[in-house]
């Protein structure tokens, strides 16, 4: 089960920056870029076996000290970003704890194979039917 918005934003740090991009004189002096800092191992929500599923699925996305970074600087509006930031938090943990189900190897229909034994040797008939035949 994944965390509500509520709870991520008890646990996780916003850090905001200037963005680069559109905004005209604006994008001098609102600093609209916002990274959420998002630390797996002291978020009580998760099972030890749920925290170490996540450590191992985002661990490119971690830095050193085990936090995650998502950043978002698309929109004009920190409020708009801080929300995206949230957004993209929640959809990497769904993907994270997703548990891909076990393939099961199926066996080939016997109607598959001889349908196919079947064209070989219409294939292989017609070839010899092509065949100039010496007396």
């Amino acid at each position: 089960m994944l965390p509500n918005r509520e709870e991520i934003l008890r646990s996780a740090i916003f850090k905001t920056s200037r963005s680069g991009g559109k905004g005209g004189q604006n994008v001098n002096k609102v600093s609209s870029k916002v990274e959420l800092v998002f630390n797996v191992e002291t978020f009580a929500y998760f099972t030890d076996e749920e925290k170490a599923q996540l450590k191992i699925k985002l661990q490119n996305r971690m830095d050193s000290e085990g936090l995650l970074h998502v950043v978002s600087q698309e929109d004009r509006s920190q409020l708009l970003n801080k929300e995206k930031t949230i957004i993209k938090l929640i959809d990497l943990l769904k993907k994270a704890l997703m548990v891909q189900k076990k393939r099961k190897p199926t066996k080939i229909p016997k109607g598959v194979i001889e349908k196919r034994l079947k064209n070989k040797a219409s294939t292989a008939e017609k070839k010899r039917n092509r065949k100039v035949v010496d007396f």
